[in-house]
């Protein structure tokens, strides 16, 4: 018998775990998209907040949606009077998600308070990008990614315009979107649901997500294809619905008051020079063309369609906030063509991808000069105005709960506490108080506007500070 032999096992050495070039410390990549949300939130902040403190509001929009938050959290309907008095919101634009900053607002009662939350939620959508870019080309590329994005142009427009519901959309959709290219298509269905919530042209961007995540889902996971094909036909029936049913039943006049921003346009042509403009905004110092070469893009294509389509030249253009939904979408359609041109067979073409995190990183940074968030560094955006504090204390004397019209300026200090009505649209009402911005003299004789707005009432100079006038109701027939 052969003696027997000792056998001794060998220890098991796990294999190293290879990371993306750039990528040393996983642990740390981890946490710098949440770090870089974190900066990007402050800058936000500041800005928007800056811009309150500075009574540099833009439009109504912040008193129209501080009117709509206050009524939830109110528990009552979301009316707002700015729109007319008892005009419930859901007959203008279909937004109830808005409704979510209702238990926030009910503990701090402020206009800052809507602002802040939308500089979170932009923020916010940073991380989902990063983190896809960093998945997909590394971590120095995806941080590159990342700092482009949350300086893009799309975004820090939306956080200069005060408030708007878009500030939802756009976490969602770059949530959906980075789980689309992490192979997770049902989690990209489940990100792109609530999108039909946020507002009423959204249920197509809806369906087109859903229309992509059949695409790529069509060879690695054939069971999720009918799921998101029925994802985009509720995404396109939810707006039909909402639009001609949900918005006609709660408005006044039993319609749609945009439909006129489609029937009132001429030639698809028209405004060319602007749209093309627009769209090289979006595509080249963002994602230097490359993005075309995705079909995430494809997400973009309601947005821009209704906007293009519109009649309305405000659409067209890269102001205000219409461009924010596209910013997420044209930035992981980026990561995502990245990849394969990097392996091109074309040299010149491989070595214009290796370049471009890098150049839409500058670019976003060159651009920023001269865009909102080059405020912070300005000395004058962290300080409060003495004539800001004066109008302030002028506006404090109008009691609480009054019936107040009011134009731009005087909104954000009155929504909170007072029902405010929009200047010559008070219709049945005849508020105690005219609160103006009159910077400029643009109102040479207050009261004598005041007879023009309510001839039956009487009204007097209240008060005068910083450019701004109260006038108080003294005597009203019938009012």
């Amino acid at each position: 018998m052969p003696a027997p032999t000792l056998q001794v096992s060998q220890p098991h050495i796990p294999a190293p775990v290879a990371h993306p070039p750039g990528d040393r410390r996983p642990g740390r990549a981890r946490g710098e998209p949440w770090v870089l949300a974190a900066a990007l939130f402050i800058g936000y902040a500041v800005v928007s907040v800056g811009r309150y403190r500075h009574m540099a509001t833009l439009s109504w929009d912040l008193g129209i949606f501080e009117q709509v938050v206050r009524a939830y959290a109110q528990l009552r309907a979301p009316v707002s009077d700015l729109k007319g008095p008892g005009f419930d919101i859901l007959g203008d634009h279909f937004s109830p998600v808005t409704a979510l900053l209702a238990p926030l607002y009910r503990l701090f009662p402020s206009p800052v308070t809507l602002l802040v939350a939308q500089a979170v939620l932009f923020a916010l959508s940073a991380v989902p990008v990063t983190r896809a870019a960093a998945r997909l080309l590394g971590r120095r590329r995806g941080l590159a990614l990342g700092l482009g994005y949350g300086l893009s142009w799309g975004v820090q427009r939306a956080v200069d315009f005060d408030f708007h519901e878009i500030c939802f959309a756009v976490p969602l959709i770059a949530f959906s979107l980075e789980a689309l290219l992490a192979r997770r298509p049902r989690a990209a269905l489940w990100w792109a649901l609530p999108l039909v919530l946020v507002k009423e042209d959204l249920g197509l961007t809806l369906a087109a997500i859903a229309l992509v995540v059949a695409w790529r889902a069509r060879g690695s996971s054939p069971r999720t294809v009918p799921h998101a094909l029925g994802v985009a036909v509720f995404g396109a029936a939810a707006t039909v619905l909402v639009l001609t049913v949900v918005i006609p039943s709660f408005n006044t006049s039993g319609g749609y008051d945009y439909w006129n921003k489609v029937s009132d346009a001429g030639s698809p042509f028209d405004g060319a020079g602007i749209k093309l403009r627009t769209l090289a905004w979006l595509l080249i110092p963002t994602t230097g063309l490359l993005a075309l070469r995705s079909p995430l893009l494809l997400v973009a294509l309601p947005t821009l369609g209704w906007r293009f389509l519109s009649g309305d030249e405000h659409y067209w253009g890269t102001d205000w906030h219409y461009s924010a939904v596209l910013m997420p979408v044209v930035f992981l359609a980026l990561a995502d063509a990245l990849p394969a041109v990097r392996r091109s067979t074309r040299a010149w073409l491989r070595s214009y991808a290796a370049q471009v995190p890098a150049a839409v990183v500058a670019a976003a940074l060159a651009l920023t000069t001269s865009l909102p968030l080059a405020q912070l560094t300005e000395a004058e955006v962290y300080r409060k105005p003495a004539a800001v504090s004066e109008v302030e204390r002028l506006l404090a004397r109008i009691p609480d709960d009054a019936t107040v019209e009011a134009d731009i300026g005087p909104i954000s200090r009155l929504a909170s506490r007072c029902r405010v009505f929009w200047l010559g649209d008070t219709r049945h009402v005849t508020p105690r108080y005219i609160a103006l911005e009159n910077i400029g003299d643009e109102y040479r004789d207050p009261v004598g506007y005041a007879r023009k707005l309510h001839p039956l009432a009487e009204y007097a100079v209240a008060g005068e500070a910083g450019g701004y006038v109260v006038l108080e109701r003294r005597r009203a027939a019938g009012g």
